[in-house]
């Protein structure tokens, strides 16, 4: 096997002859070329004024690489192949995307509260430690992240610290993990228009 090509490890996978029908159904679901935001919530399912639908934005603000407020075909398929094949340090780099909400190459407090308590909402106050006893609430599991991650103590979390941390650090691997990752609804939501298929 070549240097360049990528073991496919999961259960499923977004295939080749899929491209076309995954582009017949995003030029269909947006005629324009263009996915906005109230359409990406509406292909998911996810409605207006929900915990979730305050994740959404954060997911589609990170999905949006060229900063138009808007999704194009390509950048779409860059999310379903991040989200359902990226490597782990590129799926870290987007959960750090995800979370820097003003978009300036750190993380504060503020902004970190405002996710977990987002996730929070989501789990309907479900959070636990590494031993998945003690139910954590949002400013503990902020708490914890800084304590983790912040290694110079300055309250910001710079890309470098994310990263570094997350590789250190079990319970952060486990809450990006299972907290964070967004493949289960992607993965509905292709198995749904049958754009993903087993492997054989």
């Amino acid at each position: 096997m070549g240097q360049n090509q990528q073991i496919q490890t999961p259960d499923e996978e977004l295939e080749l002859r899929s491209i076309y029908d995954l582009y017949k159904f995003f030029i269909t679901e947006c005629p324009s070329g263009s996915l906005y935001l109230h359409e990406f919530k509406r292909m998911f399912g996810v409605q207006n004024g929900t915990p979730e639908a305050q994740y959404m934005d954060n997911i589609f603000r990170a999905f949006d690489m060229n900063h138009d407020n808007t999704m194009d075909f390509l950048e779409y398929v860059a999310a379903l192949n991040l989200v359902l094949r990226g490597k782990p340090e590129n799926k870290l780099k987007w959960s750090f995307k995800v979370f820097d909400g003003d978009d300036n190459g750190y993380l504060d407090r503020r902004e970190l509260q405002k996710i977990v308590m987002i996730i929070y909402r989501i789990k309907k106050g479900s959070m636990s430690n590494e031993a998945g006893i003690e139910n954590l609430t949002p400013g503990q599991v902020c708490a914890r992240i800084f304590e983790e991650v912040d290694v110079n103590n300055d309250g910001e979390i710079t890309l470098v610290e994310f990263l570094e941390g997350a590789q250190r650090s079990p319970w952060l691997q486990s809450f990006l993990h299972f907290e964070v990752n967004p493949s289960g609804w992607v993965k509905k939501y292709l198995c749904d228009r049958q754009l993903l298929h087993p492997k054989v």
